[in-house]
């Protein structure tokens, strides 16, 4: 079995999957999050004869949602790939990345 001769190989070509399928649904997170708060957001357009109507917050808070998600992705594919090939570069992005998920709040402010 040729795969079992060279498991860092096979290691790295995991994790490359993994890595393209969590940035694939990072990708589709924020794409989705661009739809739903636009089909939200579509009845407090000016253009529809709603200038003095502010959207509701909820319309932030969805999109927030949805990026959030995305971050999620985006970390778990940032740890694949350095755990799979550690590099600098890796290891200093995926830092700032948990930096910024921590100092991220986990509850909306009013």
């Amino acid at each position: 079995m040729p795969w079992l001769e060279s498991p860092e190989a096979l290691l790295q070509g995991l994790a490359g999957v993994v890595r393209f399928t969590l940035e694939f649904f990072s990708v589709l997170c924020v794409a989705a999050g661009v739809i739903t708060t636009l089909r939200l957001a579509l009845p407090f357009l000016p253009v529809l004869g709603h200038r003095g109507r502010r959207p509701p917050s909820t319309i932030r808070i969805n999109f927030g949602s949805w990026l959030s998600m995305a971050l999620e992705f985006q970390l778990g594919a940032d740890i694949v790939a350095t755990t799979a090939a550690p590099s600098e570069s890796n290891l200093i992005q995926l830092a700032a990345e948990r930096r910024l998920e921590q100092d991220r709040p986990l509850s909306p402010k009013p």
